[in-house]
């Protein structure tokens, strides 16, 4: 049952970064100027220009331009920066591993702050804990990344000076370091996240508490509160939090737009900002095709979370 499941999930994926590659490519040439004109500048000669655009192939419909880059791309060749000719497959397995360890860490403060929090609130409705956690889930979903960002760095690295305002600090030259460079970033994205999960979580678990049948025969057989909470009424939210993540994961793609450019992080974000600047088209390409492959990976390892942690979806219509 489940293979069929992850094959139709599969083949709905196709299309959707087929078709995120095309919009891509055609907003990109919609844009004005081109690349030629990036190079060169707009008070360049035209004929200059003219003979830029043909050597780079700007000068071709399209359609055809488009079609070219995909049978490459299908190949695995994503092809070569206009800008600085680098294969933009090397430029991207230096700039993914960046983000990719910026967006787990982000993940990992989120729920460790989220979960306690959550499980608290839901425990004593209405109390001290409950009412922190939704004024600073308020305030959490309402500040901007990019002014959280700056607070932060004005906070803890001007005043304080605990971590590096901007620059990165590659593992290899140690973890400390490493997690010093990367945690304000971090801590800009995963504020957000904690606010929508922490009440989420809480909702959740107050329903749970006040409607399932499970609970109150639980409570009529003498298990502690404590016990009910976590063991059981946490571990059935727990569905709706995977939700959520997967969800969100997309949306994550803006904000590391916007944290990497204010922290000077050398990921994905940042070389997307740069690439469309520069109407680079190919390495804005390389970029797209990466998150749209991986934004639709986590979907569908969170359908394959359900189909493994709830029996009813898996033997369920889906």
């Amino acid at each position: 049952m489940i293979f069929p499941i992850i094959g139709r999930r599969f083949l709905q994926f196709i299309p959707v970064v087929l078709g995120v590659t095309f919009i891509t490519f055609l907003l990109l040439n919609l844009l004005p100027g081109d690349t030629a004109e990036a190079i060169l500048g707009t008070n360049a000669n035209p004929v200059s220009i003219a003979l830029l655009r043909k050597q780079l192939g700007l000068n071709q419909p399209l359609l055809e331009r488009y079609w070219h880059w995909l049978e490459h791309a299908l190949s695995g060749n994503l092809g070569s920066s206009l800008i600085t000719q680098q294969q933009v497959g090397n430029v991207l397995a230096q700039r993914v591993p960046v983000t990719l360890e910026l967006l787990i860490l982000a993940f990992l403060i989120a729920l460790v702050l989220a979960v306690p929090v959550a499980v608290l609130a839901a425990r004593r409705p209405k109390g001290i804990i409950d009412r922190l956690s939704a004024t600073t889930a308020m305030f959490g979903l309402a500040i901007p990344n990019f002014v959280l960002g700056l607070v932060l760095i004005l906070l803890f690295a001007q005043h304080f000076h605990i971590f590096p305002a901007t620059g990165y600090s590659a593992l290899s030259s140690g973890l400390g370091p490493n997690l010093r460079s990367l945690f304000l970033p971090a801590l800009t994205i995963s504020f957000a996240l904690f606010a929508a999960y922490s009440r989420m979580l809480r909702a959740d678990m107050m329903q749970q508490l006040a409607q399932e049948e499970y609970v109150i025969t639980a409570r009529a057989k003498g298990v502690s509160e404590p016990r009910i909470l976590i063991r059981h009424v946490l571990r059935n939210s727990l569905f709706s939090l995977i939700t959520i993540v997967g969800v969100n994961f997309g949306t994550l793609i803006g904000a590391t737009v916007i944290v990497e450019s204010i922290f000077a992080l050398p990921g994905i974000g940042s070389l997307l900002v740069s690439s469309v600047y520069n109407r680079d088209v190919t390495v804005t390409q390389g970029v797209v095709v990466i998150l749209a492959v991986v934004t639709v990976t986590v979907n569908l390892i969170t359908d394959l979370l359900y189909l493994v942690l709830d029996p009813r979806v898996r033997y369920g219509s889906v």
